[in-house]
């Protein structure tokens, strides 16, 4: 058998191979003595736990190389008001306000959304949020965000609650196009929603499950005229009320070209 040769481990077997005799010798030692080797005996106890600790929690290359290369995220809500973003004016829109580091979108006739008034960029970035659809049966995330020179939009619980998809790939929405999925979402849960933007392709997950994956070269990508002022960036419910929060962006590196 292969022996493991940690100099902790290897410390700790020597100390108590050594245990025995250090009792048979304080049978005759002096208290002095046998004090002097109990206060050995404690402070090497104290050392190799001390050794030990800081070996566990010393963090792994592959670890330091993923915190060193991930780009950071930044967020876009500031917890605390709608400092750059307004609410937008799509005329029959709910109430928007903000409580507890929480977006509260109040149930409108028929859209309550808000926009971004920042700079985006247009490809080679990721943005996530989490949202709730607190009341109602249709979409209660829509996320509206620019790919190179159009826009178009994420749609998460929409036509009466199960469609995720992409409005609009080749004039086609969500409903009745490539990326066209069903889920069931539940009232009072948050989800988290993520979106990448790349030079030829988008993706999409909802907590961790990817629910889009297009290749974008040669498409058509484009938004629904419902949604349009939410470009470039803007989040929307439809006959629902909704609750969003940590809402977060980062720029990515392009991607490497395939050979």
């Amino acid at each position: 058998m292969t022996s493991f040769h940690h100099p902790a481990v290897n410390f700790r077997h020597r100390f108590l191979r050594t245990t025995p005799r250090l009792w048979a010798f304080s049978a005759r030692a002096p208290l002095g003595t046998l004090l002097f080797l109990l206060g050995i005996s404690l402070a090497s106890l104290s050392c190799l736990s001390s050794a030990m600790g800081q070996e566990a929690s010393k963090p792994t290359p592959a670890a330091k190389k993923a915190s060193s290369t991930e780009p950071a995220w930044k967020p876009m809500f500031d917890g605390r008001s709608l400092k750059d973003w307004k609410r937008t004016r799509f005329g029959g829109e709910g109430e928007v306000v903000v409580q507890n580091g929480i977006i509260e979108m109040g149930m409108g006739s028929s859209m309550t959304g808000i926009t971004y008034i920042q700079k985006m960029p247009k490809c080679d970035y990721e943005v996530q949020v989490e949202a709730m659809r607190v009341d109602g049966i249709d979409f209660f995330c829509t996320t509206t965000f620019p790919v190179n020179d159009t826009f178009c939009s994420l749609v998460v619980g929409g036509w009466a609650g199960p469609v995720v998809g992409i409005s609009c790939v080749d004039n086609a929405d969500a409903s009745e196009n490539e990326t066209t999925t069903y889920q069931k979402f539940k009232d009072e849960q948050w989800y988290r929603i993520r979106i990448q933007v790349r030079k030829d392709r988008i993706r999409a997950w909802i907590d961790d499950k990817q629910v889009v994956d297009l290749e974008t070269k040669g498409r058509k990508l484009s938004t629904r005229t419902e949604v349009s002022l939410s470009e470039p960036f803007g989040i929307t419910c439809w006959d629902t009320s909704s609750a969003i929060r940590k809402i977060e962006i980062r720029e990515l590196p392009p991607e490497a070209k395939q050979k």
